[in-house]
């Protein structure tokens, strides 16, 4: 990713240095644990949900292709911000490169943009599912559910890209540490001597872009289903139409609720960052990506019973 690198004859540092969390450098191997648990639980249940809705058949509908979106999506922040944080707690190895640090934080904001896009996707599947259920295949072809996916990728990339060469373009004339660990956009804006207005403005604007535009989508649709299953004449049909959308309320509230207290404190909070600040901006990259997993393999009795027929094959009906 040094395609955002350019040569400069300002005062941009060869070199960061990630924090780690203030005021708890004593206790990081302990600290460790909780987060290399997480790590383990995203890269294994997000790799098995790629195999399952890769290997079975009966899985290659739209619900479980937008899935095998976000376990994608879900892995590649996991793997971009894991493995560093995790040396940061054992090793104290908190110098990062400047082209790690710019490529770092353009794999973390595309990424989450990726996946505030997908859950915009699958709450799109839901409403067509629920509210329109005899046009479902009709219109969430296999065609579409490929369009959609390139351009979550491309909004993605596209609205996040100028953040690297944006941290870049300015003088970092003082500290070179952040005080977090991982190389957040804002974050290493903090730490320039020079004019950082342009940053500030772009990137809350892509703040409330993603959040606010997003969430309004995610709850309009709700507010669909809603108002359509409350029209199902039996309790029966109204609680199984709604315990299709467990799960994705689930994901969405792991996403949305770390992620919207995380901004808030980096673009309200005070300069300094303390330990509850940090912790909270690490779970809004740790909790969606082990969680998501977990949550679809417990609600959705499909994969379910894929993961069993390949844990267990005697299970499976011969008939």
């Amino acid at each position: 990713m040094t395609i955002f690198l350019s040569n400069s004859s300002h005062l941009f540092p060869h070199t960061f240095f990630l924090a780690g969390i203030p005021g708890l450098t004593a206790s990081h191997v302990w600290i460790s644990l909780p987060f290399g648990f997480m790590f383990v639980l995203a890269v294994t249940g997000n790799s098995v949900l790629l195999f399952l809705i890769r290997t079975e058949r009966s899985l290659h509908q739209p619900m479980f292709l937008f899935l095998a979106m976000l376990a994608f999506v879900d892995l590649v922040l996991s793997l971009s911000t894991l493995p560093k944080m995790l040396a940061i707690f054992w090793f104290d190895a908190t110098a990062i490169n400047s082209h790690s640090c710019l490529s770092q934080m353009f794999f973390i904001h595309a990424f989450s943009a990726m996946e505030s896009g997908v859950l915009v996707a699958m709450a799109l599947d839901r409403f067509v599912a629920i509210c329109n259920p005899l046009r479902y295949a009709t219109i969430l072809t296999p065609a579409v559910v490929g369009k959609i996916g390139g351009l979550v990728v491309l909004r993605g990339v596209g609205l996040t890209i100028s953040f690297p060469s944006l941290a870049h373009r300015l003088p970092y004339c003082g500290s070179h540490t952040i005080a977090y660990t991982y190389c957040e956009h804002m974050a290493v804006v903090k730490l320039a001597c020079g004019a950082t207005t342009v940053d500030n403005l772009y990137a809350f604007a892509v703040a409330i872009f993603l959040g606010v535009g997003d969430v309004a989508f995610i709850a309009y649709s709700y507010g669909q289903i809603v108002k359509t299953v409350m029209r199902f004449p039996s309790p029966e049909a109204r609680a199984k139409a709604g315990s299709t959308c467990t799960a994705h309320v689930c994901v969405i509230l792991f996403f949305y609720g770390p992620g919207f207290l995380s901004v808030v404190m980096q673009r309200f909070g005070p300069p300094t960052a303390s330990a509850a600040k940090v912790i909270l901006a690490n779970l809004y990259l740790l909790f969606p990506p082990a969680l998501d997993p977990i949550v679809y393999g417990v609600k959705t009795k499909q994969i379910q019973e894929r993961l069993l027929s390949i844990l267990n094959p005697s299970r499976i009906d011969p008939t």
